[in-house]
């Protein structure tokens, strides 16, 4: 008479292969869901920087220039060679450095957009992130506004 013992051992030994690669596919579920959430977080926050940009340059009064070069002094950045850009952490929070500092995690940066159309001024507002191997766009935007006219 043969043992069953041998059958009953594979059987269980096949039974514990099939809930391991099930619980492997699961948690790869949660690692992906994860990463998603992530990306998305981070697309909320780079969407709220460009809106509130958007709005401060919208309500500049001046040229392009001293238009962004205000609204990169209200919103914690900077001002140069006609590109407003701000640096932020991980977390969302303003860096206060200088231009190519690699702390920075997100950027936004804003400059003026030529148009025909006198009185319209336009700004491209952009929004990347920097720590992955290619830097990616989270959100971008183009603003328009009417500027100032001064007549004679």
């Amino acid at each position: 008479m043969r043992s069953k013992a041998p059958l009953a051992l594979m059987e269980q030994m096949v039974m514990l292969l099939v809930f391991a690669l099930a619980a492997a596919l699961c948690l790869q579920a949660f690692v992906k869901s994860d990463a998603i959430s992530a990306k998305s977080e981070a697309r909320d926050h780079a969407a709220l920087a460009a809106q509130n940009a958007a709005e401060l340059i919208r309500s500049g009064s001046g040229d392009m220039a001293e238009t962004l070069s205000d609204a990169a002094q209200q919103l914690g950045g900077s001002y140069e060679q006609g590109i407003l850009w701000i640096d932020y952490d991980e977390n969302w929070n303003v860096l206060h450095q200088e231009p190519g500092g690699n702390s920075a995690r997100y950027r936004l940066t804003a400059q003026g957009v030529p148009d025909d159309t006198p009185g319209l001024l336009k700004s491209s507002i952009c929004v990347v992130d920097g720590d992955a191997e290619e830097t990616e766009v989270l959100f971008e935007l183009e603003v328009a506004w009417q500027g100032v006219m001064i007549s004679g």
